[in-house]
């Protein structure tokens, strides 16, 4: 019997160990692409084992270094500042909801079920922020729209608080004096740690990788998000080589590093959120199986 569960443990480690390599390898090679020389790539294709490093990808992406520093910035600021209030918005939402004697709960559910199925289309999106709440060319346009609060994350919320936090809990607390304030920044936060994790996980990934708010609200180039600023760079690399009437241009940047530069654009952008990870990861697990399995 012990031989058998052994061998079932092996097993499953080499499977995961087969599926860790599947993950890993795809970014080792975009890492060591990003550092060949354009011509070698040219000549012979991908490899993980390049005949000539060329960090010229790098080179050309950080010649105005001050530009993707600020991008970086901006997006950091954009991520830390919008899952927070994400986190807090999505709960104060999600709490009241989930309480069995709150009278408006069902309706509100429908409510936010509603927005799933049905929106009112880009054109009143863009109105709404740009014209009303004239949000255009300011950070706000970065952490606002789309965003904020999420229909899906509060409904998976809701359930979390349904079927974790048991109702004799809040009315132990409520019966030693405590008020809704205390309750939920004491009790209901505390222990759902899982759930903000994941829902948290899910936000900085929206936040880090939306370039769409950017180029849609955008245009002073202090406000670029990294996403945003490095797509535009490759597509300005492109038009321009693609252009047969500047054949100046053309020749000038005949010797850009476009394919590096793409795996190195990949680089740049993957970095913080691979260090952020692994923050997220002892409670990623947990927050889905509960709403998975109780919902």
């Amino acid at each position: 019997m012990k031989t058998l569960k052994l061998k079932g443990q092996w097993f499953t480690h080499l499977m995961f160990i087969i599926f860790s390599a599947i993950t890993i390898f795809p970014l080792v090679l975009i890492f060591v692409v990003s550092i060949t020389d354009e011509k070698t790539l040219t000549l012979n294709g991908y490899s993980f084992f390049p005949e000539k490093i060329n960090f010229a990808a790098y080179t050309y992406l950080f010649h105005d270094s001050s530009t993707i520093l600020n991008a970086y910035g901006v997006t950091i600021l954009v991520t830390v500042v919008g899952t927070t209030l994400s986190l807090l918005f999505t709960s104060l939402f999600a709490y009241p909801i989930s309480r069995s004697d709150f009278p408006f709960r069902k309706w509100l559910t429908f409510y936010v079920f509603f927005t799933l199925l049905f929106n009112g289309g880009t054109v009143p999106w863009y109105l709404v922020y740009s014209k009303y709440l004239g949000i255009t060319d300011t950070i706000f346009a970065l952490i606002v729209p789309n965003l904020l609060v999420n229909a899906l994350y509060v409904l998976i919320m809701r359930t979390f608080f349904t079927t974790t936090i048991p109702p004799g809990l809040i009315e132990s607390a409520q019966i030693d004096g405590a008020g809704e304030t205390r309750i939920y920044a004491q009790i209901i936060l505390r222990l759902s740690l899982p759930v903000l994790a994941t829902i948290g996980l899910f936000n900085t990934l929206a936040y880090w990788n939306d370039w769409w708010n950017s180029l849609i609200f955008i245009s002073e180039t202090r406000l670029f998000s990294l996403q945003y600023l490095l797509n535009k760079i490759l597509v300005d690399i492109q038009v321009i080589l693609n252009s047969p009437g500047n054949t100046s241009q053309t020749r000038l940047l005949a010797d850009i590093p476009t394919e590096t530069v793409r795996m190195a654009m990949a680089m740049i952008g993957l970095g913080p959120i691979i260090i952020a990870y692994p923050f997220f990861q002892r409670f990623l697990i947990q927050g889905l199986t509960i709403g998975a399995i109780k919902g």
